[in-house]
């Protein structure tokens, strides 16, 4: 049904979780952290997660259910699935120990302070795992929504390629200050990258021999939800955090605006 685009989609999955390298070589080549840029990508990113959930997704489950479900019935398994992908990100977000959250906004200083070098190994590699297990879903949300419309994924594999940015940063920055080699932090950075294909090809085995339009119209609710959490529990305060007065929220706008004209200019 969708497996004409399995190439495409698997590649896209695979450019927007390698970007995590992308984060590790702007840690590893400049002396401070660009936090307007950081911000503006993590903001852009949330915005346009969160209209493409909103806007495209969920209209798009509906698409699928009507048909077999009618509309009432329809209109409940869409909000069953967004709010499964919800519950199903909060639990993973629920294993990564607070203190390591990887998504605290981490600057390239701190590969230049004086910080016990014990404890940025222990940082980098709990950072490296927590980001690998959140790039799973992530992985599925691109795949998915290629399969059934290129377009899409390719808008949902931007998203996720800029904010994977710092979250390289977050990975390199502790690795290379631990163990003072670029080699170990790059790579360790853009293996937790590679989680996002697995996490796809993981994806695709399970729910292949069940490839209906009630499987993909619960899919695509659930990777919203995924994708509404991720932007609000996630990225946007991380925006915050490097932004100064209204920059992350304006990049939200900014993302939704220019997804919005994509997609109009794509009808």
């Amino acid at each position: 049904m969708f497996e004409e685009n399995l190439v495409l989609a698997f590649s896209l999955t695979a450019l927007a979780g390698l970007s995590t390298g992308i984060g590790s070589f702007i840690a590893f080549f400049t002396r401070h952290t660009n936090k307007a840029f950081l911000s503006m990508a993590l903001g852009f990113s949330a915005g346009v997660m969160i209209y493409i959930s909103f806007a495209e997704l969920m209209p798009e489950a509906l698409e699928m259910l009507e048909p077999v479900h009618g509309p009432n019935m329809a209109a409940w398994i869409m909000t069953a699935g967004f709010f499964a992908g919800i519950f199903f990100i909060g639990i993973i977000d629920r294993l990564v120990p607070e203190h390591e959250n990887p998504h605290e906004a981490r600057k390239v200083e701190e590969m230049h302070q004086g910080i016990d070098r014990g404890k940025m190994r222990r940082m980098g590699v709990f950072a490296a795992l927590a980001i690998a297990i959140h790039n799973f879903p992530e992985g599925m949300a691109t795949f998915f929504a290629t399969l059934a419309d290129p377009a899409l994924g390719m808008a949902i594999a931007v998203a996720i390629a800029l904010h994977n940015i710092p979250e390289g940063i977050a990975v390199a920055v502790p690795i290379y200050y631990a163990t003072k080699s670029r080699a170990k932090a790059f790579w360790l950075s853009l293996a937790t990258g590679l989680a996002e294909p697995l996490g796809a090809l993981i994806g695709f085995l399970i729910l292949r021999p069940f490839m209906t339009p009630t499987t993909m119209g619960f899919v695509f609710a659930f990777i919203a939800g995924i994708m509404v959490f991720i932007s609000l529990d996630e990225l946007f305060p991380a925006a915050k955090e490097y932004g100064t007065g209204h920059l992350a929220i304006y990049a939200v706008v900014a993302g939704m605006l220019v997804m919005a004209v994509t997609l109009l200019m794509l009808m």
